[in-house]
């Protein structure tokens, strides 16, 4: 039996990168994962990008789970409501796990620019997409899980502390992430619920790939142009983080944490897709990137 037979998972923002790995990741390990956002099939966010939560669910299906998309903006909040009072009907109450992944902030952040020659109206919507659906979400997330007495929220963020991330509104955004999971953690731990954030490292998304203009096959490709690709990690690797984590019984004595795929790959067992173990933390520290 999977370790995740029987599961209930929502993956918010599931269309593509570490969202799209970790429904994957969940599947594998047998979970019936809901896959949301807002590209569907002949219907593309303002992402332009060709990813859908069709593609995503068929892929969770045929890793081993049961996949389920449901097109869902995460900032209108009937949308959300309606998802999961779907879930409950569907799942007779049930819901083990939220990931909160939305994000739709890579047109808005433009990099080299101080907050105040940045547009204020894009820094304020990635606030809106990356923060304020996050909380939308759990919103109505949580009182399935405190009905359960047990269920886990996992905010994905970007890095493990709250350093300035060379971009006022993206940073913000991240670091709230991390500050979400640890006051959720407090409201929800006299219900038993856990409440964490986790990062990934280098992400060898979708489109980073293309950004690089390389494919899974020929990613290394990239390390001529940017020589710390070298450590990059596929979404697979936050995906399988993911599983392990919801999968551990003792899962409640890292609420309020944050966490980062090679720092739990130090814990558990799993691998990225072709069996390595990427470990940006001991990277960055051997190349001098962190103080």
């Amino acid at each position: 039996m999977k370790a995740l037979q029987g599961k209930v998972a929502v993956v918010a923002g599931g269309t593509r990168g570490a969202g799209r790995g970790i429904a994957i990741g969940l599947g594998e390990a047998g979970a019936t994962v809901y896959v949301t956002g807002r590209s569907v099939r002949g219907q593309p966010s303002d992402m332009a990008r060709p990813e859908t939560i069709e593609e995503t669910a068929e892929l969770v299906t045929a890793s081993g789970g049961v996949g389920i998309a449901v097109q869902v903006d995460h900032t209108r909040e009937a949308e959300v409501k309606a998802l999961f009072e779907r879930v409950s009907a569907e799942q007779n109450g049930r819901l083990d796990l939220l990931v909160n992944d939305i994000w739709g902030g890579d047109g808005l952040t433009v990099w080299g620019k101080t907050f105040w020659e940045h547009s204020l109206a894009d820094g304020l919507l990635i606030q809106q997409r990356a923060v304020h659906t996050h909380m939308i979400t759990s919103y109505y997330a949580a009182p399935l899980m405190v009905a359960q007495k047990k269920g886990l929220i996992v905010e994905i963020t970007d890095g493990v502390d709250y350093r300035y991330r060379e971009n006022l509104y993206y940073s913000l955004a991240k670091i709230s992430a991390i500050h979400l999971a640890e006051a959720m953690a407090a409201d929800l731990r006299p219900h038993g619920v856990t409440a964490l954030a986790l990062t990934p490292g280098f992400l060898r998304s979708e489109g980073m790939l293309d950004h690089f203009g390389v494919t899974e096959e020929t990613w290394q490709e990239a390390v001529q142009t940017e020589p710390h690709f070298i450590m990059s990690e596929t979404p697979a690797y936050i995906g399988r983080a993911v599983a392990a984590l919801a999968a551990d019984p003792a899962i409640f004595a890292k609420t309020g944490q944050v966490f980062s795929t090679w720092g739990l790959s130090d814990e558990y067992p799993f691998t990225d897709r072709d069996g390595s173990r990427p470990h940006w933390g001991n990277y960055a520290r051997e190349q001098g990137l962190y103080r």
